[in-house]
């Protein structure tokens, strides 16, 4: 496996179901790390490669749920499907309102859990390259001066380059100059594509 594989994390206190679950995603080549607690997860997660983690609800210290609130609060991109022999309606929802992929019940499908699986990790790896285009672009875009900063601000509004001139007092061939200056900053090969990357809400 390469070191940028996708991970699957098992976390269940339940040998029997670490097992199964490890046995079935090594079955289609998956990595896998099984832990017994939230803690020891958080302890080898690694937050950089595409990841997700099946999950029981019931754990000893933090509980799934709490497990789950804090991988929110780190703005972690794993994906997370719970498992869980004790599940309920109200667990479930909160689960779900709070960004899981799905919420299955012991004994589970084994094709539903490594569908979810595979979705999960599609969101992971896409949360991951959008978190590193935001952070090269926040690192260009730190290269700006002032005046091509306001001249991003008002392209991103969706002003013209006649209207920008208007607005800054300045010339349109001087607002051209600037907007070549900032997109070749940015790295963008098109006005569409910087408004697209500049607009962007933050992954999480």
């Amino acid at each position: 496996m390469s070191e940028t594989a996708p991970t699957i994390y098992i976390v269940d206190d339940d040998p029997a179901v670490r097992d199964s679950v490890a046995f079935l995603v090594s079955s289609v080549g998956y990595r896998w790390v099984a832990c017994t607690s939230a803690q020891a997860f958080l302890d080898v997660l690694d937050d950089e490669t595409p990841a997700c983690v099946v999950l029981d609800v019931r754990l000893p210290g933090l509980s799934g749920l709490e497990l789950q609130t804090e991988l929110l609060r780190r703005g972690s991109s794993v994906g997370v499907i719970f498992v869980s022999g004790h599940g309920d309606i109200p667990k479930a929802v909160r689960a779900m309102r709070h960004g899981a992929l799905d919420f299955l019940e012991k004994p589970f499908d084994d094709q539903v859990l490594l569908d979810r699986i595979g979705e999960a990790l599609a969101a992971s790896a896409e949360t991951i390259r959008r978190r590193s285009r935001q952070t090269t672009l926040e690192r260009r875009l730190s290269c700006l001066t002032e005046r091509e900063r306001e001249v991003l601000a008002l392209v991103i509004a969706g002003k013209t380059s006649k209207a920008i001139a208007l607005d800054l007092d300045i010339s349109v061939k001087t607002v051209e100059n600037h907007r070549h200056n900032l997109m070749t900053k940015a790295g963008a090969t098109s006005v569409a594509q910087l408004i697209a990357w500049a607009s962007e809400p933050p992954p999480g």
